[in-house]
């Protein structure tokens, strides 16, 4: 029997996803993620897979926006039934809201897939909490 090994797939690019550092005290924010595109189908099991193992089973999936691609109610993620919903208010236009049952809820800012690294990376390190002092401008 031989083994052939299998190379790196190219479908497969770095997640972009930056999180807040645990703490005691609660934020508005837990993180940034900046995926490649908004089609959920493809994006979210790449997101989920590089939650820290901490978070637990992400049961449950909101995404604010009409920007993302069709929502079905529900997915398999890892051999995992995740239920996905979409949210349109005006409130929180560009999260998603994770829930793990008795693990927590972590919302994280979404960069849109079509921004700049220049105009990513301040958004992600803001989100995170580790701007370092430096100021932000708009």
């Amino acid at each position: 029997m031989t083994t052939a090994l299998q190379p790196p797939l190219p479908s497969h690019p770095l997640l972009r996803l930056r999180l807040a550092p645990h703490g005691v005290m609660p934020r508005p924010i837990d993180g940034a993620w900046w995926p490649r595109s908004y089609d959920l189908l493809v994006e979210l099991p790449r997101l989920l897979a590089g939650l820290p193992r901490a978070w637990g089973h992400v049961n449950s999936v909101t995404v604010n926006g009409a920007a993302w691609s069709e929502v079905p109610g529900r997915m398999l993620v890892s051999n995992q039934v995740v239920r996905l919903r979409r949210n349109l208010t005006a409130s929180a236009p560009h999260t998603v809201v994770l829930l793990a049952p008795g693990r927590g809820r972590w919302d994280l800012l979404v960069v849109p897939p079509d921004t700049a690294e220049e105009a990513a990376e301040p958004l992600m390190a803001g989100a995170a909490g580790d701007l370092g002092g430096a100021a932000s401008h708009g």
